[in-house]
């Protein structure tokens, strides 16, 4: 294995890093293959968590329709909130603790998916609910054994949720997001069928893939894991541990793939082709942020989606403001990678050029510009909103959405420049609008 310098050893910097992945099935018609895999991990009754949107896909139905087939017991829970809250995640502990079930299977996206681990894990280990979420915030305490089989189907190209073990929903007490991290929330197995994302409409494509996006930019600029304190003992090394060699894989490649299909897949609704590719640079990305973690736009995005007052895109369940998520971390983002850009700007001109810039002549001192100018170019291309203005944001806005995203320490800490209080509320005063 070859490291480039940037893994060079530090004094107390780790020496090692961890890969954990999740078994994953890829591939066009797998959901039909539920059944046989929920059988082979030797579940007889099962929950399966899906939204009412997604009713009209057809999808939950297939997946019931090969879990029946089977011969399992199926007992479906449709009530899943998209951009799920504490309140919601509790309604789906009640109904699998009332269930009795040995296993749970999740059909949609990052909210569903997120939603059925937290209902796994407080039906099998019940606890006052901020016990296992993360500190300072909640308790963040270990989970303390390992769960019921969880096979996650994603049917969106963006949260990567099947890979990882977070589990992220809106605290209402705080009016920011913020999560639950364990490598035993990680599901036991993802079925991941492209032709789910068919039937998404573009604007809900455009803001997962930018999802897919940061998490592969975050991860790739994150501090190295070299740098990262060692841990007292080597299981206690974390899931963000900072960018790695494996990681990098997995960045690289869905960043290329982004670059090369983002703007035609969500601007071409039959451009399968290109869509197929975004759900499988959403897998890597899935996977490389899973062992690396995420940083600031993921952090700020928390505050970004708790405090929204009246904004809805098209595409989204109307009637309740919502910023979606992706959209919400990818706001930030260019911000971001300004200030992040002078800790390692050989990474962030490799981003620029994967995402399609042309970088020929370019030298350190112009990553930052030349990282956040393609990535504005693609948020116009796709008509993101401008920034957090574009979202109903404003100056005056700043200190609630600093207090909401200070505490994120997790997200914050991982990346390559130290982000004090002060210099947050500069990053949402330069995320304010972009053109």
């Amino acid at each position: 294995m070859a490291c480039c310098h940037y893994f060079a050893p530090s004094e107390g910097g780790d020496d090692a890093f961890s890969v954990d992945v999740s078994a994953i099935t890829f591939g066009s018609g797998v959901l039909a293959e539920a059944g046989d895999h929920a059988k082979a991990h030797g579940i007889r009754r099962i929950a399966l968590m899906t939204d009412k949107g997604l009713a009209v896909t057809g999808h939950p139905a297939a997946v019931e329709s090969s879990l029946k087939a089977a011969g399992i017991d199926v007992a479906v829970y449709d009530e899943v909130r998209v951009e799920p809250t504490d309140e919601s995640f509790m309604a789906a502990t009640r109904f699998a603790q009332e269930g009795d079930f040995g296993g749970f299977i999740s059909v949609g996206g990052g909210s569903v998916i997120d939603t059925c681990k937290a209902a796994n894990l407080y039906s099998t280990y019940p606890a006052d609910f901020l016990t296992y979420v993360n500190a300072p915030i909640g308790g963040g305490q270990a989970i303390p054994g390992p769960l019921k089989p969880h096979i996650a189907c994603p049917t969106t190209s963006g949260t990567g949720s099947e890979c990882t073990g977070i589990a992220i929903f809106d605290l209402l007490s705080m009016k920011a997001k913020t999560g639950i991290v364990s490598r035993r929330l990680r599901p036991t197995q993802a079925l991941i069928d492209p032709t789910t994302t068919y039937t998404l409409p573009n604007r809900v494509l455009a803001a997962s893939a930018f999802d897919v996006l940061s998490h592969a930019l975050e991860s790739y600029t994150a501090l190295p894991y070299s740098q990262r304190k060692a841990p007292g003992r080597p299981t206690l090394r974390p899931m963000s541990q900072g960018a790695n060699p494996w990681s990098d894989l997995g960045c690289r490649e869905a960043l290329t793939i982004l670059g090369k299909h983002l703007v035609r897949a969500v601007g071409d609704a039959d451009d399968h082709e290109g869509r197929t590719q975004l759900m499988w640079a959403a897998t890597l990305a899935g996977i490389a942020f899973g062992n690396a973690g995420c940083h600031a736009p993921h952090g700020m995005s928390y505050s970004v989606s708790g405090l929204v007052r009246d904004f809805c895109p098209e595409g989204y369940p109307q009637g309740a403001p919502i910023v979606p998520h992706g959209m919400s971390v990818i706001v930030n983002a260019p911000s971001v990678f300004r200030f992040t850009a002078p800790a390692c700007p050989e990474r962030h001109l490799e981003g620029a050029e994967w995402l399609g810039a042309d970088i020929r002549g370019a030298g350190e001192d112009d990553a930052a510009e030349v990282l956040s100018g393609q990535i504005v170019s693609l948020m116009k291309a796709t008509e993101i909103p401008n920034g957090l203005s574009g979202v109903g944001y404003g100056p005056d806005d700043i200190p609630a959405l600093t207090d909401g995203s200070y505490p994120q320490r997790r997200l914050l800490e991982n990346a390559p420049r130290e982000i004090s209080r002060d210099a947050l509320s500069g990053l949402f005063q330069d995320a304010m609008a972009y053109w």
